[in-house]
Protein backbone atom coordinates (compact mmCIF):
# COMPACT_ATOMS: atom_id res chain seq x y z
CA UNK A 1 0.00 0.00 0.00
CA UNK A 2 2.90 2.39 0.40
CA UNK A 3 2.24 5.54 -2.20
CA UNK A 4 -1.35 4.95 -1.60
CA UNK A 5 -3.26 8.54 -1.76
CA UNK A 6 -5.13 9.03 1.26
CA UNK A 7 -6.99 12.24 2.24
CA UNK A 8 -6.56 14.67 4.58
CA UNK A 9 -9.57 17.09 6.64
CA UNK A 10 -8.37 19.52 8.96
CA UNK A 11 -10.45 22.24 10.91
CA UNK A 12 -7.84 25.66 12.26
CA UNK A 13 -9.36 25.99 15.93
CA UNK A 14 -8.06 27.41 18.93
CA UNK A 15 -6.74 24.92 22.25
CA UNK A 16 -10.04 26.05 23.83
CA UNK A 17 -12.31 24.05 21.05
CA UNK A 18 -9.63 21.48 20.57
CA UNK A 19 -11.35 18.32 22.00
CA UNK A 20 -14.79 19.58 21.27
CA UNK A 21 -13.42 19.97 17.40
CA UNK A 22 -11.79 15.78 17.61
CA UNK A 23 -14.60 14.92 19.19
CA UNK A 24 -16.73 16.32 16.03
CA UNK A 25 -14.26 15.15 13.25
CA UNK A 26 -14.22 11.27 14.45
CA UNK A 27 -17.86 11.19 15.03
CA UNK A 28 -18.70 12.69 11.20
CA UNK A 29 -15.94 10.68 9.79
CA UNK A 30 -15.74 7.32 11.86
CA UNK A 31 -12.32 8.22 11.76
CA UNK A 32 -9.51 8.85 14.63
CA UNK A 33 -8.74 12.29 14.79
CA UNK A 34 -5.83 13.92 15.66
CA UNK A 35 -4.43 17.42 16.89
CA UNK A 36 -1.50 19.80 16.95
CA UNK A 37 -1.03 22.71 18.93
CA UNK A 38 1.17 25.36 17.47
CA UNK A 39 2.68 27.27 20.55
CA UNK A 40 3.57 30.30 19.08
CA UNK A 41 0.73 31.00 16.62
CA UNK A 42 -1.71 29.56 19.61
CA UNK A 43 -3.44 28.19 17.14
CA UNK A 44 -4.63 24.36 17.13
CA UNK A 45 -5.43 22.25 13.71
CA UNK A 46 -7.70 19.17 14.05
CA UNK A 47 -6.85 16.33 11.88
CA UNK A 48 -8.74 12.93 10.08
CA UNK A 49 -7.23 10.84 7.67
CA UNK A 50 -9.31 8.48 5.15
CA UNK A 51 -9.58 7.49 1.45
CA UNK A 52 -11.28 10.06 -1.17
CA UNK A 53 -14.62 8.16 -0.29
CA UNK A 54 -14.33 8.97 3.26
CA UNK A 55 -13.28 12.39 3.27
CA UNK A 56 -15.19 13.97 0.56
CA UNK A 57 -18.35 11.89 0.40
CA UNK A 58 -21.47 13.73 0.18
CA UNK A 59 -22.95 15.83 3.32
CA UNK A 60 -19.48 15.25 4.84
CA UNK A 61 -18.68 19.23 5.32
CA UNK A 62 -22.43 20.10 5.62
CA UNK A 63 -21.88 18.30 8.62
CA UNK A 64 -19.17 19.37 10.07
CA UNK A 65 -20.09 23.39 9.46
CA UNK A 66 -23.11 22.55 11.15
CA UNK A 67 -21.41 20.92 14.11
CA UNK A 68 -18.88 23.76 14.56
CA UNK A 69 -21.66 26.31 14.76
CA UNK A 70 -23.01 24.21 17.97
CA UNK A 71 -19.75 24.52 19.40
CA UNK A 72 -19.30 27.98 18.72
CA UNK A 73 -22.89 28.54 20.05
CA UNK A 74 -21.65 26.61 23.46
CA UNK A 75 -19.34 28.96 24.09
CA UNK A 76 -16.12 28.06 22.96
CA UNK A 77 -13.77 29.90 21.11
CA UNK A 78 -13.47 28.51 17.73
CA UNK A 79 -11.26 30.28 16.44
CA UNK A 80 -11.05 30.71 12.43
CA UNK A 81 -12.90 27.39 12.09
CA UNK A 82 -11.76 26.66 8.95
CA UNK A 83 -12.40 23.80 6.90
CA UNK A 84 -9.23 22.19 4.84
CA UNK A 85 -9.36 19.12 2.74
CA UNK A 86 -5.95 17.98 0.75
CA UNK A 87 -4.53 14.99 -0.62
CA UNK A 88 -1.53 13.54 1.09
CA UNK A 89 0.62 10.59 0.14
CA UNK A 90 0.17 7.82 3.19
CA UNK A 91 3.89 7.72 3.72
CA UNK A 92 3.97 11.60 3.81
CA UNK A 93 0.94 11.27 6.40
CA UNK A 94 2.74 8.51 8.54
CA UNK A 95 5.95 10.81 8.98
CA UNK A 96 4.02 13.52 10.19
CA UNK A 97 3.12 12.28 13.08
CA UNK A 98 6.37 11.75 14.36
CA UNK A 99 7.80 15.49 13.59
CA UNK A 100 4.97 16.40 16.20
CA UNK A 101 5.38 13.83 19.21
CA UNK A 102 8.25 13.58 21.05
CA UNK A 103 9.35 11.88 24.65
CA UNK A 104 7.63 13.05 27.94
CA UNK A 105 9.45 12.73 31.29
CA UNK A 106 7.04 12.60 34.23
CA UNK A 107 9.41 13.26 36.92
CA UNK A 108 12.41 11.03 37.25
CA UNK A 109 10.18 7.73 37.74
CA UNK A 110 8.28 7.75 34.36
CA UNK A 111 8.77 8.24 30.54
CA UNK A 112 5.89 8.44 27.84
CA UNK A 113 6.90 8.17 24.45
CA UNK A 114 5.67 6.98 20.90
CA UNK A 115 6.86 3.94 19.50
CA UNK A 116 9.31 4.76 16.96
CA UNK A 117 11.36 7.08 19.56
CA UNK A 118 14.59 4.53 20.90
CA UNK A 119 15.14 6.55 23.95
CA UNK A 120 16.12 4.52 26.93
CA UNK A 121 14.56 5.16 30.02
CA UNK A 122 16.60 6.13 33.28
CA UNK A 123 16.99 3.89 35.61
CA UNK A 124 13.79 2.59 37.28
CA UNK A 125 12.20 4.67 35.45
CA UNK A 126 8.80 3.14 34.04
CA UNK A 127 7.96 3.47 30.35
CA UNK A 128 4.63 3.97 28.95
CA UNK A 129 4.53 3.21 25.19
CA UNK A 130 1.54 5.44 23.32
CA UNK A 131 1.22 6.41 19.45
CA UNK A 132 -0.94 9.60 18.59
CA UNK A 133 -4.08 9.77 16.93
CA UNK A 134 -5.86 6.53 18.28
CA UNK A 135 -7.63 7.94 21.11
CA UNK A 136 -7.91 10.71 23.82
CA UNK A 137 -4.45 10.99 25.88
CA UNK A 138 -1.12 10.85 24.94
CA UNK A 139 0.84 13.00 27.40
CA UNK A 140 0.70 15.74 25.54
CA UNK A 141 -2.22 17.76 26.70
CA UNK A 142 -2.24 19.76 30.08
CA UNK A 143 -4.94 17.80 31.76
CA UNK A 144 -3.37 14.22 30.95
CA UNK A 145 0.07 15.74 32.07
CA UNK A 146 -1.32 17.02 35.30
CA UNK A 147 -2.78 13.68 35.91
CA UNK A 148 0.29 11.94 35.10
CA UNK A 149 2.20 14.21 37.66
CA UNK A 150 -0.38 13.27 40.13
CA UNK A 151 -0.08 9.42 39.36
CA UNK A 152 3.59 9.62 40.42
CA UNK A 153 3.74 11.71 43.32
CA UNK A 154 1.42 9.42 44.79
CA UNK A 155 4.28 6.77 44.57
CA UNK A 156 7.37 9.03 45.29
CA UNK A 157 8.74 10.86 48.24
CA UNK A 158 10.59 14.05 47.49
CA UNK A 159 11.68 13.01 43.88
CA UNK A 160 12.83 9.04 45.15
CA UNK A 161 10.66 6.32 44.37
CA UNK A 162 8.89 4.48 47.08
CA UNK A 163 9.73 1.30 48.02
CA UNK A 164 7.54 -1.66 46.29
CA UNK A 165 5.26 -2.60 49.34
CA UNK A 166 4.01 0.75 49.54
CA UNK A 167 3.80 1.57 45.96
CA UNK A 168 1.88 -1.96 45.71
CA UNK A 169 -0.86 -0.80 48.39
CA UNK A 170 -1.92 2.11 46.49
CA UNK A 171 -5.25 1.56 44.33
CA UNK A 172 -5.85 3.23 41.32
CA UNK A 173 -9.27 4.41 39.16
CA UNK A 174 -9.23 6.17 36.55
CA UNK A 175 -12.89 7.44 35.08
CA UNK A 176 -13.05 8.36 31.53
CA UNK A 177 -9.67 6.38 30.48
CA UNK A 178 -10.04 7.51 26.75
CA UNK A 179 -6.30 5.86 25.73
CA UNK A 180 -5.61 4.43 28.80
CA UNK A 181 -2.72 6.11 29.53
CA UNK A 182 -3.48 6.57 33.15
CA UNK A 183 -4.43 3.81 34.03
CA UNK A 184 -1.17 2.11 31.87
CA UNK A 185 1.42 4.36 33.71
CA UNK A 186 -0.34 3.67 37.09
CA UNK A 187 -0.10 -0.06 36.43
CA UNK A 188 4.04 0.16 35.43
CA UNK A 189 4.45 2.61 38.63
CA UNK A 190 2.72 -0.15 40.90
CA UNK A 191 -0.43 0.43 42.14
CA UNK A 192 -3.14 -2.36 42.44
CA UNK A 193 -6.05 -2.53 41.71
CA UNK A 194 -5.92 -0.52 38.67
CA UNK A 195 -9.59 0.07 37.23
CA UNK A 196 -10.59 1.99 34.68
CA UNK A 197 -13.70 2.77 32.28
CA UNK A 198 -15.19 4.91 29.71
CA UNK A 199 -18.14 5.47 27.73
CA UNK A 200 -16.82 5.32 24.40
CA UNK A 201 -16.64 1.62 23.45
CA UNK A 202 -14.32 2.59 20.45
CA UNK A 203 -11.95 4.28 23.51
CA UNK A 204 -12.14 0.69 25.61
CA UNK A 205 -11.23 -1.03 22.36
CA UNK A 206 -8.15 1.18 21.66
CA UNK A 207 -7.35 1.62 25.40
CA UNK A 208 -7.49 -2.27 25.16
CA UNK A 209 -5.11 -2.29 22.26
CA UNK A 210 -2.52 0.18 24.33
CA UNK A 211 -2.66 -2.69 26.96
CA UNK A 212 -1.09 -5.13 24.57
CA UNK A 213 1.55 -2.83 23.44
CA UNK A 214 2.59 -1.83 27.16
CA UNK A 215 2.35 -6.03 28.03
CA UNK A 216 0.13 -5.50 30.97
CA UNK A 217 -2.75 -7.15 30.25
CA UNK A 218 -4.33 -9.03 33.03
CA UNK A 219 -2.89 -6.45 35.34
CA UNK A 220 -5.60 -4.38 35.20
CA UNK A 221 -8.74 -4.22 34.22
CA UNK A 222 -10.57 -1.25 31.17
CA UNK A 223 -14.01 -1.63 30.54
CA UNK A 224 -16.99 0.11 28.97
CA UNK A 225 -18.88 2.14 31.94
CA UNK A 226 -20.59 5.08 32.73
CA UNK A 227 -19.92 7.51 35.88
CA UNK A 228 -23.32 8.05 36.55
CA UNK A 229 -24.02 4.15 37.21
CA UNK A 230 -20.72 4.19 40.01
CA UNK A 231 -22.35 2.81 43.22
CA UNK A 232 -23.35 5.19 45.78
CA UNK A 233 -22.05 3.05 48.77
CA UNK A 234 -18.90 0.51 46.72
CA UNK A 235 -17.10 -2.39 48.42
CA UNK A 236 -13.61 -0.99 46.53
CA UNK A 237 -12.61 2.59 47.39
CA UNK A 238 -9.44 3.67 45.59
CA UNK A 239 -6.53 5.64 47.27
CA UNK A 240 -5.81 7.71 44.06
CA UNK A 241 -8.93 9.02 41.65
CA UNK A 242 -8.60 10.43 38.24
CA UNK A 243 -11.84 11.81 36.76
CA UNK A 244 -10.73 13.51 33.13
CA UNK A 245 -14.48 14.63 32.46
CA UNK A 246 -16.37 17.61 31.07
CA UNK A 247 -17.53 20.24 34.37
CA UNK A 248 -21.09 19.85 34.16
CA UNK A 249 -20.58 16.07 34.27
CA UNK A 250 -18.51 16.48 37.04
CA UNK A 251 -20.52 18.54 39.49
CA UNK A 252 -23.31 16.13 38.45
CA UNK A 253 -22.17 13.51 39.79
CA UNK A 254 -19.64 14.35 42.16
CA UNK A 255 -21.72 12.17 45.37
CA UNK A 256 -21.00 8.93 42.93
CA UNK A 257 -17.27 9.99 42.32
CA UNK A 258 -16.72 11.11 45.91
CA UNK A 259 -18.04 8.03 47.06
CA UNK A 260 -15.44 6.02 45.60
CA UNK A 261 -12.06 7.58 47.14
CA UNK A 262 -10.64 6.30 50.66
CA UNK A 263 -10.91 8.65 53.55
CA UNK A 264 -6.82 9.58 53.11
CA UNK A 265 -7.51 9.05 49.44
CA UNK A 266 -6.41 11.86 46.38
CA UNK A 267 -9.20 13.13 43.90
CA UNK A 268 -7.60 14.62 40.64
CA UNK A 269 -10.36 16.49 38.36
CA UNK A 270 -8.99 17.17 35.11
CA UNK A 271 -10.26 18.74 31.44
CA UNK A 272 -11.96 21.66 33.19
CA UNK A 273 -12.00 25.17 31.45
CA UNK A 274 -10.66 27.68 33.56
CA UNK A 275 -13.66 29.89 34.15
CA UNK A 276 -15.62 27.04 35.11
CA UNK A 277 -13.08 25.53 37.63
CA UNK A 278 -14.60 27.71 40.89
CA UNK A 279 -17.48 26.05 40.07
CA UNK A 280 -16.29 22.83 40.46
CA UNK A 281 -14.17 23.81 42.96
CA UNK A 282 -17.03 24.99 44.98
CA UNK A 283 -18.74 21.89 44.75
CA UNK A 284 -16.46 19.45 45.72
CA UNK A 285 -15.67 21.15 48.77
CA UNK A 286 -19.30 21.10 49.99
CA UNK A 287 -18.69 17.78 50.56
CA UNK A 288 -15.90 18.15 52.39
CA UNK A 289 -13.11 18.01 50.32
CA UNK A 290 -10.23 20.17 50.16
CA UNK A 291 -7.90 21.78 47.18
CA UNK A 292 -4.76 20.71 48.36
CA UNK A 293 -3.02 21.46 44.36
CA UNK A 294 -3.80 23.28 41.25
CA UNK A 295 -2.54 24.40 37.44
CA UNK A 296 -3.48 26.22 34.94
CA UNK A 297 -1.73 25.89 31.49
CA UNK A 298 -3.55 27.67 28.52
CA UNK A 299 -7.26 27.21 28.62
CA UNK A 300 -7.16 24.62 31.25
CA UNK A 301 -7.19 24.46 35.11
CA UNK A 302 -6.62 20.78 36.87
CA UNK A 303 -6.70 20.00 41.17
CA UNK A 304 -5.73 17.68 43.07
CA UNK A 305 -8.31 17.44 46.11
CA UNK A 306 -8.41 15.57 49.82
CA UNK A 307 -10.62 15.07 52.62
CA UNK A 308 -10.29 17.84 55.12
CA UNK A 309 -8.99 16.98 58.64
CA UNK A 310 -11.23 16.84 61.30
Amino acid sequence: MKGKTLWRLSVVTSLEAEDAVAELLGEVSGKPSSSHFDVESQVSVVSVFGPKTTILARGVRDSISAGLKRIKGCGLNLGSGKIKIAKVRREDWSESWKRHFKAIEIGQSLLIKPSWIKRKPRKNQAVVILDPGLSFGTGQHATTSFCLHQIVATVCDRGNRRSQSVATAKSFLDIGTGSGILAIAATKLGYTPVHAFDFDPEAVRVARDNLRVNQVVGKLKIAAGDVTKLPPHPKQKYDLICANLISNLLIAERRRIVAQLNPGGTLVLAGILKSEFSQVQKSFEDLDLKLTSAKSEKEWRSGAFRFSEK
